[in-house]
């Protein structure tokens, strides 16, 4: 809820979305949820209808996609955007690419968005194959573990069936335990490169807040 530009970032990432025709989202919220409510309402103001649901418990990355099971089962491939993500990336490209992966491979749950960050023991790393397959994934590594410079950018598309491998009121994790789960499956994970020009921003820290801050005037003839 921290304003970029006057408005909250969550209001840029739901602008963001409804300008690529979203209008179903569904926030999760544990940490003083009144505050989201207040300004958001249902949605209608932005043009969309917003659902929420409340962790009392934190659930983890993963556990709280099967909290909106009931939201997200019925419609097909859903896109999960993590809160902290100031972005102006092209959904719809990323959208067109899970779609390829999935008529050409039946085994296809999850597209992960992918960037190259100048920290990778401070995030999730992907091994990607020569095809975009994901051949496996280290969460937050140690210095002598890392392999690449690619991270997960916090923009997922998820087919639904996937919401059935995620234990009900447990914290369960992508990074730690739903990607390498699926993996040992023999079910696939797709990585798709973020092109270049795109601006994404994880303002995770008080320093990448500043940055934002300062980012704003350039990042402004893209995002909402």
């Amino acid at each position: 809820m921290l304003p970029i530009n006057g408005k909250p970032l969550l209001q840029h990432t739901v602008e963001w979305l409804r300008g690529y025709g979203v209008e179903e989202i569904a926030m999760n919220l544990h940490y003083k949820p009144e505050t989201i409510f207040e300004h958001f309402g249902d949605g209608r103001a932005l043009g969309v209808e917003l659902v929420y649901a409340v962790e009392t418990e934190l659930l983890g990355t993963a556990g709280a996609v099967r909290n909106l099971k009931s939201f997200l089962e019925d419609d097909g491939p859903f896109v999960l955007v993590y809160g902290d993500v100031l972005t102006d990336l092209d959904l719809g490209q990323l959208l067109r690419f899970h779609q390829q992966v999935v008529a050409n491979d039946p085994s296809a749950r999850i597209t992960l968005s992918l960037y190259s960050v100048p920290n990778p023991t401070e995030v999730g790393l992907v091994d990607l194959g020569p095809n975009g397959k994901v051949r496996r994934f280290v969460e937050k590594p140690k210095a002598e573990e890392v392999f690449t410079d690619l991270a997960n950018a916090g923009i997922l598309v998820i087919e639904p069936s996937v919401i059935e491998q995620i234990p009900e009121n447990s914290f369960y994790d992508f990074g730690h335990h739903l990607f390498p789960a699926l993996l040992a499956a023999g079910e696939s994970i797709y990585g798709w490169k973020v092109p270049d020009g795109t601006y994404l921003l994880d303002i995770g820290t008080p320093e990448k807040y500043e940055q934002a801050q300062h980012d704003f005037p350039i990042a402004a003839g893209h995002l909402p």
